[in-house]
């Protein structure tokens, strides 16, 4: 018996008949968050659920897993990452963690049990006729640290033999149902700062006979946004934010130690290039006339996700077939840092925005306590994601006997 030119009716099926259980597993993955390369209960709960559909993997030396579907030809991979985040769970919900200050805030439980749902279904249509090629499902650890555990799955061989990456991405701003998508750069290139000033401290009677440090560290907060809004090409899109300030116990004392912490975002990749070295100079010029020492950490992070042309075009093609043309609608490239950018440094791909509200009801935010997603949106993901995999793959021979 032939395949089906289309495998989309047999992708809905075999997600359909898993989406109660998918449910239930996101709700087990937020009900025990686990924080970047701590992800060991997540990685074993997949790896099981794999298990019992022998589908094997391979276990990365700290947390995630890489698995695979079919056997010979070129690979197609399709990416989720497991972490949480340091973020209180704000929700009622019965499944709401039961971690202090540890929750799912970013959907990374969405991302993991529909790549799960994908791999379930991508087994099942191996089964029926073997896949014309082979679909690598990547569990990968710790997208919520810099430079992410992207790297860490390059290194395993994640990306060997692949031609096309893809990935989705929570977007409680879309309705469920709907899948955002754009051609080029969809996220923005990002990088942690930390400086940490030291000094000879005091009392505040008397800034004269010490290096005021916290003087210096308000001026670094204020002059380093504002030097390099004048250094770098207005187009990079160079937004530098702090996060985090400390320094000093009481008012009466001038500190000997302090830490500014922040990140450095921009649009351009070129510019990007450039500007750890950029940085380290503006602070170094900004802190001297105050005699104190700058000691500077920078981490380059994540370069942006640049989604290719026909990888885009494959994306949306498995989102029409899933949700119809009115699922697919515009996005535009926002400053926030994602690692699936080191994956399409060395491979075409597109990573897709998932819609996850609810029609009709509140707008939340990612990375806040009180996130809440539109569960419809697990199969949905399972099936777009699924249905990219199988399209991205070479289309097999028809078999024309019975």
């Amino acid at each position: 018996m032939s395949l089906p030119a289309d495998p989309s009716r047999a992708i809905k099926t075999a997600v359909a008949s898993l989406v109660e259980e998918l449910v239930e597993f996101r709700r087990d993955l937020h009900r025990h968050p686990e924080l970047a390369w701590e992800e060991t209960r997540t990685t074993e709960k997949v790896a099981e659920r794999l298990a019992r559909d022998e589908i094997g993997v391979q276990l990365l030396p700290k947390s995630g897993l890489i698995a695979e579907i079919g056997t010979g030809g070129p690979v197609v991979a399709l990416r989720a990452d497991l972490d949480a985040l340091p973020v209180g769970d704000q929700t009622s919900d019965p499944w709401r963690s039961g971690t202090d200050e540890v929750a799912h805030a970013c959907g990374h439980d969405v991302h993991t049990t529909a790549l799960l749902g994908a791999g379930l279904a991508l087994q099942r249509l191996d089964r029926e006729r073997p896949l014309s090629g082979r679909v690598r499902l990547l569990f990968q650890p710790a997208e919520e640290v810099m430079p992410g555990g992207a790297l860490e799955v390059i290194a395993a061989g994640g990306l060997e033999d692949v031609t096309h990456a893809f990935g989705l991405h929570c977007d409680p701003s879309l309705d469920v149902g709907q899948v955002g998508l754009r051609v080029g750069p969809i996220t923005g290139a990002a990088d942690s700062l930390s400086v940490r000033l030291t000094g000879r401290g005091g009392h505040t009677s008397r800034p004269h006979l010490t290096q005021d440090l916290t003087y210096a560290l308000a001026t670094l907060v204020t002059e380093l946004p504002s030097a390099l809004s004048r250094r770098l090409d207005p187009r990079a899109g160079a937004s530098m934010v702090w996060g985090l300030l400390r320094a000093g116990s009481a008012r009466n004392v001038i500190p000997a130690t302090g830490v500014a912490s922040g990140t450095l975002r921009m649009l351009d990749p070129v510019a990007w290039a450039d500007a750890e070295q950029l940085v380290r100079g503006l602070i170094g010029h900004i802190v001297a006339p105050y005699g104190v020492v700058a000691d500077v950490d920078y981490i380059r992070g994540v370069p942006p996700v640049v989604n290719e042309p026909r990888s885009t075009a494959i994306l949306a093609d498995a989102v029409e077939s899933t949700l119809g043309e009115e699922g697919i609608v515009s996005t535009t490239q926002s400053l926030g840092g994602e690692d699936f950018g080191w994956y399409l440094e060395q491979v075409p791909g597109a990573m897709g925005r998932l819609g996850t509200r609810t029609p009709g009801g509140p707008t939340f935010d990612l990375h806040q306590g009180d996130l809440r997603i539109d569960e419809r949106a697990v199969g949905i993901g399972a099936r777009v994601l699924a249905q990219a995999a199988s399209a991205a793959l070479p289309r097999p021979s028809v078999d024309a006997s019975a």
